[in-house]
């Protein structure tokens, strides 16, 4: 039993591992070879600390040029903050210990509490910004004379790792950001093909929640690679605006392939063969090799689908009710066709960019970036009172290793404070940091005392960081990997004279784990992280801007609701993505109300139709204002008002009194409403607390 059960998890372990391919291979000489490239000019230029060189390179390094780019600008932006902020605290409050250390702690305060409010790769800066100070300014405790001088030392470190990382990522066999998101927006739409298809044709459930998902998260990924591109190079400004709208209209398109998928068509004459066409047209898609190469082809295709759909069908073919329900059905299976039309465009708009002059009359969307002030407000608070704690009993026990104890408390709990589950990510680097140890007491203090000189160091420092970027290279492995890399440089410390001295090695050692071990303790007991917390309040602003959108006087256009939409689906993605069915169901609504929202500003604009008739204009916007109601004040698990049984009641009396096509499409946007909100109930309504 215990031989099977060892054997059992042995195999599960080894399946999990894959095999570097040639891109991983690459990252991984690349970036020994830029941290070697910045130690050696380290070391001719005389650095104090040489090893924060290759350090950097290894704490910027990324597989995509952009990334690391990215990465590395706001790098030096945090580290530059960070030694004005250290130079101009310790200048001015460096005579008092207890001062000194409070105001660095109210500073790493705030610099968290501005990175929480930000996104990658600006956030890594903000909280940088928040422990160089802490790094430079601890030092100079009792010598405010010298902070100048680490300072400037301390830049011209990370400047050094930066340029080296920045040059070979750029002009070693380049992976480039600009084609890595044609590449990613070819694979979400093969993949959006893939459900669409599956969709249509009553698929798998569970295949599909699975392709959802992946969807989901595809679009987060693509929307972190624009910001990186952007900075990759300047030809690629022009394109930055499609990719945002695409992946709006990404997410539209999947919204309507499920909504189909949920709510299966009767069948009649009219929905069928439109129905029949688009699973032709998705299938095809999905299994024909090159389908991308071209789009031409299916733009024709769905063009003359979407127009299809868009026909209202004959009156006596469709009676009443199921009438509106064929229309509702057909709106929905239009705007499949005509957002994956839009996604195709976005595809070859990427590969054949275009100047875009925003014109005179151009209007900004009536809606607001969501920012958790609240959860900014507990990191900054966190972070600020784990460091100062430490730092107290620093100054109270006059221990000299505490030091590193201070910063590394400082680093982990506002680095990390942020992340969806700080506790795991800390827990993490705690383990690549613990794995590092043994490998640099053994190259450190055993292999170069007795095998001195700067090329046996090369070798061992090779032999072992390359197997560490490969790790770096495979995204299940990212975050113990660089703690591994990062750590191993810091342990191993290469500016010293390798000697075999393990007391002090140990006692750096120990205070460096010690400080991880107490952030990881304060994020547990200080104000724990709740996911579902900040999930909620996402959720809330989602439904505000819905509420926004029934409401408010200036109309944003339709991409730029979009775009927004996939903003507030991009920060719920990580905090509800490993939660079960109620993560499913946060993140299906989420989805869902870009549905609802592109019906709403469809019953605005058809309310500014002339053609439509003025108590039909009034009725929209009584249901409006309740619909802002229910989104604004139905608590989550109370009755539904009867704001969904007015959505369904207008649009049975507009089919009843045999309305035009324009009076048909509003009962169809009234319906499109009601079915998402059933299906979601619990996201449209606040949460009781």
């Amino acid at each position: 039993m215990t031989w099977a059960r060892l054997k059992t998890y042995f195999e599960t372990s080894l399946a999990g591992l894959t095999q570097p391919t040639r891109s991983d291979w690459i990252f991984a000489l690349r970036t020994v070879s830029a941290g070697m490239i910045a130690l050696l000019v380290a070391y001719a230029l005389k650095l104090d600390h040489p090893q924060w060189a290759m350090m950097t390179v290894f704490i910027v390094a990324q597989p995509v040029a952009g990334m690391v780019l990215a990465k590395g600008f706001y790098r030096l932006l945090g580290t530059l903050a960070g030694g004005i902020a250290a130079v101009g605290i310790t200048t001015a409050f460096g005579t008092g210990p207890w001062i000194l250390v409070t105001v660095l702690a109210v500073w790493i305060g705030i610099c968290t509490f501005v990175s929480s409010l930000l996104r990658n790769p600006e956030a890594y800066g903000a909280a940088l910004a928040g422990y160089t100070a802490m790094i430079i300014g601890l030092p100079a405790f009792g010598q405010p004379h010298l902070v100048v001088d680490l300072a400037v030392a301390r830049c011209a470190e990370i400047v050094l790792g930066i340029v080296c990382a920045g040059l070979t990522s750029r002009l070693i066999l380049p992976k480039l950001a600009s084609d890595a998101i044609i590449s990613r927006l070819k694979r979400c739409i093969l993949d959006l093909a893939t459900y669409a298809g599956g969709a249509f044709s009553g698929g798998d459930r569970a295949t599909l929640i699975g392709l959802h998902r992946k969807l989901v998260a595809d679009t987060q990924t693509l929307g972190e690679m624009r910001a990186y591109a952007r900075l990759e190079a300047a030809s690629f400004a022009p394109r930055a605006h499609p990719v945002r709208r695409t992946i709006g209209q990404l997410l539209s398109a999947l919204s309507a392939a499920r909504a189909l998928y949920s709510h299966a068509a009767p069948k009649n004459a009219a929905l069928i063969p439109v129905r029949s066409e688009l699973q032709a047209l998705v299938s095809e898609l999905a299994a024909k090799p090159g389908a991308l190469d071209d789009t031409s082809p299916w733009l024709a295709r769905l063009d003359a689908i979407s127009i299809r759909a868009r026909q209202i069908p004959d009156a006596s073919t469709e009676q009443g009710e199921d009438r509106v329900g064929t229309i509702t059905r057909l709106t929905i299976a239009a705007d499949f066709a005509e957002a994956l039309k839009q996604v195709l465009r976005g595809l070859d708009a990427l590969r054949a960019p275009v100047s875009r002059r925003r014109g005179p009359g151009s209007r900004q969307p009536a809606l607001v970036v969501h920012r958790d002030y609240p959860g900014a407000a507990r990191n900054a608070i966190r972070a600020a009172l784990a460091t100062l704690l430490v730092a107290a009993f620093w100054l109270t026990t006059k221990w000299s290793e505490a030091a590193g104890t201070v910063i590394l408390v400082a680093v982990v709990s506002s680095l990390f404070a942020a992340r969806p589950d700080p506790v795991q990510v800390s827990w993490g680097f705690f383990k690549g940091t613990l794995l590092a140890l043994p490998f640099a007491f053994l190259v450190g203090q055993i292999a170069l005392p007795a095998l001195p000189g700067f090329g046996w160091f090369m070798l061992f420092v090779v032999l072992i960081m390359v197997p560490a970027a490969l790790a770096m290279a495979n995204p299940r492995y990212v975050g113990v990997a660089t703690a591994f890399a990062i750590n191993f440089l810091a342990f191993l410390s290469p500016h010293q004279a390798m000697t075999y001295d393990p007391g002090p090695f140990f006692a750096g050692s120990a205070s460096i784990l010690v400080g991880i071990l107490l952030a990881i303790g304060v994020f547990i007991v200080v104000f724990p992280a709740d996911p579902w917390l900040a999930a909620d309040r996402i959720v809330r602003a989602m439904r505000e801007d819905l509420a926004r959108l029934c409401l408010h006087e200036r109309l944003p256009r339709r991409s730029a609701f979009e775009s927004l939409a996939y903003d507030r689906v991009n920060q719920l993605m990580p905090l509800v993505q490993n939660s079960g069915r109620k993560g499913e169901a946060v993140l299906g609504g989420g989805v869902a109300s870009v549905t609802v929202g592109l019906e709403i500003l469809r019953l605005r604009n058809a309310s500014q139709n002339h053609a439509i008739p003025s108590e039909m204009t009034l009725s929209i916007a009584n249901f409006l204002r309740g619909l802002a109601r229910e989104l604004l004040f139905r608590a989550s698990g109370d009755p539904q008002t009867a704001t969904i049984a007015v959505a369904r009641q207008y649009a049975a009396g507009i089919a009843q009194r045999d309305a035009t096509g324009d009076m048909l499409q509003i009962a169809a946007s009234l319906r499109i409403i009601a079915a998402a909100m059933e299906d979601f109930p619990d996201f449209f309504a606040r949460d009781k607390t």
